[in-house]
C-alpha cells in the first residue's frame, strides 16, 4: 500500500525564508571563499525583496511579519566578509 506523508515546508525558519528571498532578489550574496552573507547595498534589490515579502509571505505569517523578518536579516548582515582580509 502506498503511503504519503505530509510535505514539509521548504524552509524551517522565518529567518531562513528571509535569507532565501533576499538572495533570490539579489540584495545579498554569499562570500565565495568563506560562505558569509554580504549585503550588496542595492536599493532596487531590497525593494524587490520587500515586495516579495509583502505579496507572498510564508504560510501562516502576516505580510508585516515577513517584511520585519527581511529587516531583521538585513540588520544582521554586513557588506564585507569578516574572514576576508581587508582591502585598505
Amino acid at each position: 500500500m502506498l503511503m504519503t506523508r505530509e510535505r514539509r515546508p521548504g524552509f524551517r525558519t522565518l529567518r531562513g525564508w528571509a535569507i532565501a528571498v533576499l538572495n533570490d532578489a539579489g540584495a545579498i550574496r554569499e562570500c565565495e571563499e568563506h560562505g558569509w552573507m554580504q549585503d550588496r547595498a542595492d536599493p532596487h534589490a531590497r525593494d524587490r525583496a520587500f515586495e516579495i515579502a509583502r505579496r507572498n509571505p510564508p504560510h501562516g505569517i502576516s505580510s508585516e511579519a515577513a517584511a520585519a523578518a527581511i529587516v531583521e536579516v538585513l540588520d544582521g548582515i554586513g557588506d564585507t566578509c569578516p574572514e576576508c582580509p581587508s582591502r585598505d
